[in-house]
């Protein structure tokens, strides 16, 4: 059990979201809420979060799309404490599972879902040194492979439905390898940190029955000197949508 006094209490989209998440460990950032700016969601429709942490992108997605049923995993239980907490608080119609993504329970194997999404840990356990954090450490880290999460992930898209990723710029092969021949229509958007610098993450959407040529967006500027770009600053403070299309 965790105490109010670890926790921060966090506004995201200008406050229009709190989020209750640990003081130390893994906490949410700017990543979750740029993934959950970039799905196509429609009211009524039914979004699955894979590693849902304490909930950040899923009730982002839900303070810009109402009316969205939403289903985060999280194999931390404090996290999925914090995730129930935090959909709790925004009254997000949210249920959250405590299990490993490669165990989901028997009913969710039963189910697919308008929209699958998912931020994995972007660092490969077999490349590099656990965290001292066991929180942290499963985030970044973890010890499920890319490829596993993904082919959850596949599996539980429903007809016509999207699956959407956010990851390291490095991971896009294993990414392209794992979904390739499975999904379609892919559309791809880079996100660098400043006009002058290489991508270090990309936001990677794909379909259920896709059949569309592969689209590669012009790249999400985060900053422009020391402020967040016009676009960017929407997203973050305003909830708005993050386009996918050009």
């Amino acid at each position: 059990m965790i105490l109010d006094a670890d926790l921060t209490h966090d506004a995201f989209l200008g406050g229009l979201v709190h989020i209750w998440q640990p003081k130390k460990g893994y906490r949410a950032g700017t990543d979750p809420v740029m993934l959950a700016a970039s799905v196509p969601a429609q009211s009524g429709q039914s979004v699955l979060e894979l590693g849902c942490g304490a909930g950040t992108a899923a009730l982002c997605l839900h303070t810009r799309v109402a009316g969205l049923r939403l289903v985060g995993v999280e194999v931390q239980s404090l996290y999925a404490t914090l995730a129930a907490r935090n959909a709790a608080g925004t009254s997000a119609d949210m249920r959250v599972i405590t299990s490993d993504l490669r165990d989901l329970p028997a009913d969710l194997r039963q189910e697919r879902f308008d929209h699958v999404i998912m931020n994995p840990p972007y660092f490969d356990r077999a490349k590099g040194d656990a965290s001292a954090d066991q929180g942290r450490d499963l985030a970044l880290g973890g010890d499920t492979p890319l490829a596993d999460w993904l082919g959850v992930g596949i599996r539980r898209v429903g007809p016509k439905g999207y699956l959407t990723v956010i990851q390291k710029i490095d991971r896009l092969p294993d990414v392209m390898a794992a979904i390739r021949g499975r999904l379609g229509s892919f559309v791809l958007r880079p996100i660098a940190s400043t006009p002058t610098s290489a991508a270090n993450l990309f936001l990677l959407r794909a379909r259920q029955e896709g059949h569309a040529p592969m689209r590669i967006c012009p790249p999400l500027i985060m900053h422009d000197g020391n402020r967040y770009t016009p676009e960017v600053e929407a997203i973050l403070r305003n909830a708005a949508e993050l386009s996918m299309d050009h």
